[in-house]
């Protein structure tokens, strides 16, 4: 029994130290004394963290670009719903004023089937371009759109270079609901050649004798059959157009 007794313990005192050998940290035989007691204090301690949080004040290190929001700053955009900043404060140069009162080529007037002779729309535009040049001009609304039963109006503001310059209301006619949105695209072109006038642009347009002249040396006024109904109608063109097509007839 004693025998038996004395084999358990030894056997114990094995595995203690068996258990014991694997628990302890190995270490190169090469390191120093020194080195060894540095170790053992690292793994002993814990690494801890600075939890940064940006507060905003920072500035940006040296030449990294900023990247934060300007403020905003100098005066408000003008209201030009409302506005009439810049009316009548002076005249234009000499060299924009002679490209608004120039006079119109013969060949850019155009005449309605009713006798009604005017400058497209387009050439308006090409001759603010010209004398104010792209983007230093626009119409700017001063209403909301009014869309009656047949006909759609909005008033609009002439700018330019930042002053306003003449309000007028543009109007157009339309005959069905779809076409509502060129309507109000033509209604701003009408409104631009209303507002045109103040200027000076096209301004023997309404001036009756001009008026006169024009029709009797490049226009006449021709009788042309409506086919579908058989009726005939006195219709007025430009000389150099080419005769009346369907539904006309001459």
């Amino acid at each position: 029994m004693a025998g038996v007794v004395q084999r358990l313990c030894a056997a114990s005192r094995v595995s203690s130290r068996s258990l014991l050998a694997r628990t302890q940290p190995s270490f190169s035989p090469f390191l120093t004394p020194s080195l060894l007691n540095f170790a053992r204090r690292a793994n002993s301690t814990s690494t801890t963290t600075t939890d940064l949080k940006p507060t905003g004040s920072e500035t940006p290190a040296a030449g990294l670009p900023d990247l934060s929001l300007p403020e905003e700053s100098g005066p408000t955009a003008t209201d030009w719903s409302k506005s009439y900043s810049g009316l009548s404060q002076q005249a234009f140069a000499k060299e924009i004023a002679d490209v608004l009162l120039a006079p119109l080529d013969p060949i850019d007037i155009e005449i309605k089937p009713d006798g009604l002779i005017y400058l497209p729309e387009i050439k308006y535009r090409r001759v603010l371009n010209r004398a104010f040049g792209p983007g230093a001009w626009g119409l700017a609304p001063r209403s909301e759109t009014n869309v009656g039963p047949k006909i759609v109006s909005r008033e609009y503001a002439l700018v330019c270079h930042g002053r306003l310059v003449a309000i007028a209301r543009g109007e157009q006619e339309y005959f069905d609901p779809s076409g509502i949105p060129t309507a109000t695209e033509a209604c701003k072109s009408n409104a631009l050649m209303r507002c045109s006038k103040d200027l000076g642009v096209a301004s023997e347009l309404w001036d009756p004798r001009f008026i006169r002249e024009f029709k009797t040396k490049y226009c006449v006024e021709v009788f042309a059959e409506h086919v579908p109904t058989k009726k005939k109608y006195k219709l007025w063109r430009r000389k150099d157009s080419p005769k009346f097509g369907y539904p006309y007839q001459e």
